[in-house]
């Protein structure tokens, strides 16, 4: 499975563009190997970022320092970079499809039944959205940005959110039975938000997966077909099956442990059912004591007075790293203080998990892909 490619063989032709029929055709031939493989790039991507990925052409136009891809290499994906420096991720045709075909095993959706695109395709969840789309049989709607009212009038049968964009819709009080399903990824859901939109008449699937699993390969907890889980002595989820990835560009740390890939999240599993806890680069260590973010996150995002939030581990001589809570509130005109969530916290998690910062923002960093902008988070920024 796991390889360095050394022997590159295929041009990887960067697309520079809004999603569009002609990416989605560019996406169709790389898949069936009538075109070149595919990097597609959100417009405005610094021309560092293409360099460091070095694509054979972009736009069409060839680039001298350029290096192809394996010949069973239909797209690379640069990855969010929510943590650090993004990496890209080849994905063969065969994977992309078996990840396609078993979602759309996984919500019953039929042939011809239309999906709307409305996240970006040079992250993994737009992207899988034109693969079902080819394997259905029809054609994607693609709308160039996110628009709730566009959304809704879309006339799609299914469709992939970002916990944000559900939240706009949910905020709308809109029917949201007009889709068929509603595939939740990307992110955490903050609670009560998925109650929220299935009493407003959605089907929500929650999805767990990344760019080195072509998208969601969990759903609602349970792998999908021909998808293997387990947990690991060190706490991290482990993947396995035909979704994977080849490998990512220009190689690098082998993430494979026995033909199991080896995530970055911590997890449990009970009765077949995964449990995310948390990414484990986010686990802060204070005064000898680990804490993961995300479970502080969880119950900061059940007070009433806090409509968002995130927790980062900040540089302290004492405590090595201090918990820091970055809150959106609910009323910015009565924000709750530090005190009240140090004492919310400590009645339902351990007293070392408690905050002992708290930063209020009027909202959270987004990156592209909807996930929270850690890196500036922790930058202060």
């Amino acid at each position: 499975m796991w390889r360095n490619p050394s022997h590159p063989d295929r041009p990887l032709h960067a697309i520079v563009q809004p999603p569009g029929p002609a990416l989605f055709r560019a996406v169709r031939d790389a898949l069936s190997g009538e075109g070149p493989a595919v990097l597609p790039l959100a417009p405005g991507q610094s021309e560092a970022a293409i360099a460091a990925l070095r694509p054979t052409h972009v736009n069409g136009a060839l680039q001298s320092d350029g290096t192809g891809v394996p010949s069973d290499v239909a797209v690379v994906i640069a990855t969010s970079g929510s943590t650090g420096a993004p990496k890209g991720v080849m994905l063969s045709a065969t994977a992309l499809r078996a990840s396609a075909a078993a979602s759309l095993r996984r919500v019953e959706a039929s042939k011809g039944e239309r999906w709307l695109c409305c996240l970006p395709v040079s992250h993994i969840s737009g992207l899988q959205v034109l693969v079902r789309a080819l394997l259905s049989d029809s054609e994607p709607i693609i709308h160039a940005r996110f628009d709730p009212d566009e959304v809704l009038r879309s006339g799609a049968g299914h469709v992939s959110l970002v916990p944000t964009q559900l939240h706009r819709l949910v905020e709308l009080g809109a029917d949201l039975s007009v889709f068929r399903t509603i595939l939740l990824g990307g992110a955490a859901p903050r609670p009560g938000l998925v109650d929220q939109a299935r009493d407003l008449g959605a089907r929500v699937v929650t999805t767990y997966g990344m760019s080195e699993t072509c998208g969601g390969c969990v759903y609602d907890g349970q792998p999908l077909y021909n998808v293997d889980l387990k947990i690991g002595e060190d706490g991290l989820i482990r993947i396995s099956g035909p979704v994977l990835f080849s490998g990512y560009r220009f190689g690098g740390p082998d993430p494979f442990d026995g033909g199991w890939f080896r995530t970055s999240d911590l997890g449990e599993l009970t009765g077949g059912r995964l449990r995310v806890l948390g990414r484990a680069d986010d686990v802060i260590n204070t005064g000898g004591e680990k804490v993961v973010a995300a479970a502080v996150v969880t119950v900061l995002c059940t007070h009433p007075e806090v409509a968002d939030a995130a927790v980062v581990g900040t540089p302290d001589l004492e405590w090595g790293e201090r918990v820091t809570a970055v809150v959106v509130p609910a009323n910015p005109d009565t924000p709750p203080t530090l005190a009240q969530l140090r004492a919310y916290c400590r009645d339902r998690l351990p007293s070392h998990a408690a905050p002992r910062d708290l930063r209020l923002v009027p909202q959270l960093p987004l990156l592209p892909n909807g996930k929270t902008d850690l890196v500036r988070l922790r930058a202060g920024t």
